[in-house]
C-alpha cells in the first residue's frame, strides 16, 4: 500500500479514522468502482483547476460525473479552467499521475465540494497510488470538507 506521505500524515493529524481497500491497478476512478464492487458515485476523485491569477482549487465529485466549470464559475464568480497534467504532476509529488486523493487540505489547496457527496454514509477516495482506496465514514470525511464550498459541481443529464 502506498497512500501518499502527506495525506497519511493530514488524516493522522485530524484523527481522521479509514481503512484501506487494496485493488487491482486501474487508471480511472471508474475503473477503480469496477475493481472494487464500489459504486462510482461513493468513490470521490479530485478535478484540479486553476484561475487566470494562478489560484488552484480541487473540486471534489464522484466518480462517475463530469464537472461542470460553467456551473462552477457561475457559482463562485471565478473563471477557473482545468489545471494541466505537468502541473498537477509537480503539485502531487507523493502521489502517482493522475491518483490524486480528493483532499486539498493535505496539500494546501482549496476546495470544493459536490453536494451529492454530503449524503452518502460512506465515502471512498483515492489514496495516491492507483491501487489502494481508503473508505472514510460521513463524519469524518464532513469534517475533511468543512471548510469548503458544498455546491453543485457535476453536468446533470438530460434525459
Amino acid at each position: 500500500m502506498a497512500i501518499s506521505r502527506k495525506l497519511e500524515y493530514y488524516l493522522n493529524e485530524q484523527h481522521i479514522s479509514y481503512h484501506t481497500i487494496p485493488h487491482f491497478y486501474s487508471n480511472s476512478s471508474v475503473g477503480t468502482a469496477v475493481a472494487t464492487s464500489i459504486p462510482p458515485q461513493n468513490i470521490a476523485k479530485a478535478v484540479l483547476l486553476v484561475d487566470h491569477d494562478g489560484h488552484r482549487l480541487m473540486a471534489v465529485l464522484p466518480a462517475d460525473k463530469k464537472i461542470n466549470l460553467l456551473s462552477i464559475n457561475n457559482t463562485l464568480h471565478a473563471s477557473f479552467e482545468l489545471l494541466n497534467e505537468e502541473e498537477v504532476f509537480k503539485l502531487f509529488t507523493d502521489c502517482k499521475q493522475g491518483a490524486v486523493p480528493p483532499v486539498g487540505a493535505a496539500f494546501n489547496m482549496s476546495m470544493v465540494c459536490d453536494e451529492s457527496l454530503d449524503l452518502l454514509e460512506s465515502i471512498y477516495i483515492e489514496a495516491g497510488d492507483h491501487e489502494t482506496l481508503l473508505c472514510i465514514n460521513h463524519q469524518d470525511y464532513g469534517h475533511i470538507m468543512e471548510n469548503s464550498q458544498h455546491i453543485k459541481l457535476c453536468k446533470t443529464h438530460m434525459h
